[in-house]
């Protein structure tokens, strides 16, 4: 099976410089395609110096924008996604298509200890993994790695859940594992990046903070809403309790929490059902593509030059 490299950059032309002739020492004849999220520098001219495909965005369109326009373009069988900064060593590729080999849909580079990331960053993504595999049933080693590679017709399906953000890797591999694709992960050590990161700390730390509610939205909202209704559920009920054994009535506050205790699990099982809908639509468009195979494919070895 042909193999296309997608990296998203903006502004990674140094970096560009010492990656893509390394990718091409690692992949001989495979595509490799950079999209360049409308960068000022000269990371165009630099990719396409170092036999790389272009694919321009007139301004920048985020990091996820990015992945889906390279995804779209893609000639490959297999698609392995990287980033332009230098944290990703070439040599993991070979693995990460080994395990594809083993009959995994989607294959994820987890960062190991030694990885070069903030005492911040590494406690958040820690907290994101747990709660990942809490909602899926399945043990997840690093939810936010861009670093994977996956079946090309697998992650297609999901092009329209993708958001433009930094956060596609989340929930690509939510949707994977939503939908019965099998996720497997390889450890790897993500050295130091070269260049400034385009994360801002108080942004996109909010904005990961909405990754919480939209990792339990997007698998299974239940899991999510049910919980949250019981504990109102259970603080309506005691505070009755209290009211009614010390001033005899029913208050307004024990009424509120069993009203909101109610709504909450309506509102979780509507979602529940929405996404049930949303998965069974995108198996059936896939099935009707011919995107159904039962045996899998061998993925070509990459050979070394």
């Amino acid at each position: 099976m042909s193999v296309s490299i997608v990296i998203p950059a903006r502004n990674e032309a140094a970096s560009l410089r010492t990656l893509l002739p390394r990718l091409r020492e690692v992949v001989a004849t495979g595509e490799i395609i950079v999209v360049d999220d409308g960068s000022t520098d000269d990371t165009a001219t630099v990719c396409e110096a170092l036999d790389a495909r272009v694919v321009s965005h007139p301004y920048g369109m985020g990091n996820g924008a990015a992945i889906k326009s390279g995804a779209r373009v893609a000639i490959g069988d297999i698609l392995v996604f990287m980033d332009a900064d230098g944290q990703h060593d070439p040599a993991d590729i070979p693995r990460l298509l080994e395990k594809l080999d083993r009959g995994y849909d989607m294959v994820v580079g987890a960062r190991q200890k030694g990885s070069q990331a903030t005492v911040g960053r590494g406690l958040a993504n820690r907290f994101y993994n747990r709660l990942a595999s809490l909602m899926t049933g399945q043990p997840i080693a690093d939810l936010t790695s861009g670093f994977r590679a996956v079946r090309a017709e697998k992650f297609r399906q999901f092009l329209y859940l993708l958001p433009n953000g930094f956060s596609y890797p989340t929930t690509s591999t939510m949707a994977f594992f939503r939908s019965g694709y099998p996720v497997a992960y390889v450890p790897i050590v993500a050295s130091e990046r070269i260049g400034s990161s385009h994360i801002k700390p108080l942004k996109d730390g909010l904005r990961f903070l909405l990754i919480i509610f939209r990792i339990g939205t997007l698998y299974s909202p239940l899991k999510l809403f049910a919980p949250v209704a019981a504990v109102h559920g259970l603080f309506g009920v005691g505070y009755y309790v209290y009211t009614f054994a010390t001033q005899g009535r029913l208050s307004l506050a024990t009424l509120f929490l069993l009203t909101a205790s109610v709504t909450i699990f309506l509102i979780g099982l509507v979602s529940e059902q929405i996404t049930q809908l949303m998965y069974r639509t995108t198996s059936e468009t896939s099935y009707r593509n011919g995107n159904f195979n039962v045996e899998r494919p061998t993925v070509d070895r990459i050979s070394k030059q």
